[in-house]
C-alpha cells in the first residue's frame, strides 16, 4: 500500500489480527502506525506520531527481553545479559521482526518517506515496532503484553543464546558509557589502506577526547566495532 492509498481502518484491522488483540482504541492503533512525514504531510488533519509510543515501547522491549534471557541464562552475568539484550534490541533485529509481521505495508507515511523506501528503512520499521508495543502495553494487561514480546522475538532470542549472531559491541559500548559518564563515544578514522578488493580501516574510540582503543577491520563498521569490544575491555566490561 503506498500511503496515498491507504486505508486507514483496514490497516488498523490487519495490525489487531497479526497480533491476535484489539488496542485500547482505533486512535491509539493509528498514532502506532502514523510517521512523523504523514503528520507533516496532513497538518489539516491534526494527528499524532508515533514518536511518544516509541519511546514506551523502547523501555516495555527492553525490560521483557531482559527478563526473559535471565530466564534463559540463569548463569548468565550482568555484562553477559547486556550483550545479548543488545544484539536483541538493536534497529536491525527490531527491523527483521518488523519485516516477519510484514508490518512496513501498514504504515501511514508521506511521500517524501515513501519515495526514499521508507517502508523498507531499518529506522522507520524499528520506531514503528516500538510504538505498536506502547501501543499494546497501554492496551492488554501485563502478562499478555509479555507473552506478545516474547513471540515476536522468540527467533532473536534462540539465534543470540545460540552465537549465530554478532554482539553489537558499539551499542553495549554507548550504553555503558552513558551510565558511567554521561557521554557517548567518539569514532574516528585514522587510516584507510589498500586496494578497493581488500581495503584495511583502523578506526579509533574516544571517550571525552580520551583515546580507549584502536582497532582494524575490513570495513568502517567492522573496525568500528572491534574497537568498540576493546574499549569495553578496557572499561572492565
Amino acid at each position: 500500500m503506498s500511503s496515498s492509498k491507504t486505508h486507514v481502518p483496514e490497516c488498523v484491522a490487519a495490525l489487531e489480527e497479526r497480533l491476535q488483540i484489539q488496542f485500547a482504541s482505533f486512535e491509539l492503533a493509528r498514532r502506532a502506525l502514523t510517521h512523523k512525514s504523514y503528520v507533516n504531510e496532513h497538518r489539516h488533519e491534526a494527528h499524532e506520531d508515533n514518536e511518544r509510543l516509541e519511546f514506551l515501547g523502547d523501555a516495555v522491549i527492553a525490560l521483557i527481553i531482559g527478563h526473559r534471557l535471565m530466564e534463559m541464562l540463569p548463569e548468565a552475568k550482568e555484562g553477559e545479559l547486556s550483550k545479548y539484550r543488545a544484539v536483541i534490541v538493536s534497529e536491525e533485529a527490531l527491523a527483521n521482526v518488523a519485516r516477519r509481521m510484514e508490518l512496513g505495508n501498514l504504515l501511514l507515511l508521506g511521500r517524501g518517506e515513501e519515495q526514499t523506501c521508507g517502508r523498507q528503512k531499518n529506522s522507520v520499521l524499528a520506531d514503528a515496532l516500538e510504538a505498536i508495543v506502547g501501543a499494546v502495553y497501554v492496551s492488554v494487561d501485563w502478562k499478555e503484553v509479555v507473552n506478545i514480546v516474547n513471540r515476536l522475538f522468540a527467533p532473536e532470542c534462540q539465534a543470540a543464546i545460540e552465537g549465530k549472531v554478532a554482539f553489537d559491541y558499539k551499542t553495549t559500548l554507548q550504553e555503558k558509557a552513558f551510565r558511567l559518564f554521561r557521554t557517548t563515544p567518539c569514532y574516528r578514522l585514522i587510516s584507510e589502506e589498500g586496494p578497493d578488493h581488500a581495503k584495511n580501516f583502523c578506526v579509533e574510540v574516544s571517550l571525552e577526547k580520551r583515546s580507549l582503543a584502536l582497532a582494524q577491520g575490513r570495513s568502517k563498521k567492522e573496525a568500528e566495532q572491534q574497537a568498540a569490544k576493546a574499549a569495553l575491555a578496557e572499561l572492565g566490561e
